[in-house]
């Protein structure tokens, strides 16, 4: 079984990150969401609500499971067994980070290797960071983030606007 290992914070999880999980879906036997616990990131959704945001969106995707890490990814892909590493590259500007740490993640683990996923064009501009930022202004995320995500962040940020149709 190929297993792969989709490691984020997910503060919050996007369309965007879905998209790519799906794709990832039918590349390998097995993905496995990893979501950092990293309170480097000051993450605004307590880790286990981002664990159940995350869970109430895969319901239709069988060969997915989450689980929690702190650490180097490459140490916990290669303690699960996992062949690939899963990274979304949205943008140009994404791409100089990401190889940054596709190399390093190489040089520590040779074995593992990073597979670039595109989301939709749609969510080729989405972002955590950009989410939370938009949401704090009030603006209308709610074509970016699952309905559940949404609902989590209007709690956090009271001038969101409402879900429009």
């Amino acid at each position: 079984m190929r297993t792969a290992l989709y490691p984020g914070t997910f503060d919050p999880i996007t369309l965007g990150h879905l998209d790519v999980l799906q794709r990832a879906s039918r590349i390998f036997d097995k993905v496995i969401i990893a979501v950092a616990q990293n309170e480097e990131k000051e993450p605004i959704i307590p880790f286990e609500r981002r664990i159940k945001l995350i869970s109430e969106n895969i319901g239709e995707m069988p060969n997915m499971e989450i689980q929690s890490f702190d650490g180097l990814v490459v140490d916990f892909a290669k303690e699960i067994g996992a062949v690939a590493l899963i990274r979304g590259l949205r943008a140009v500007s994404d791409f100089e980070y990401e190889l940054q740490m596709a190399q390093m993640n190489r040089n520590l683990e040779e074995t593992i290797e990073t597979l670039f996923l595109m989301p939709n064009e749609a969510y080729t501009f989405v972002s955590s960071r950009l989410i939370k930022q938009v949401a704090s202004y009030g603006g209308n995320i709610s074509k970016f983030v699952p309905n559940n995500v949404f609902e989590e962040l209007k709690q956090l940020f009271p001038k969101l606007k409402e879900k429009t149709s």
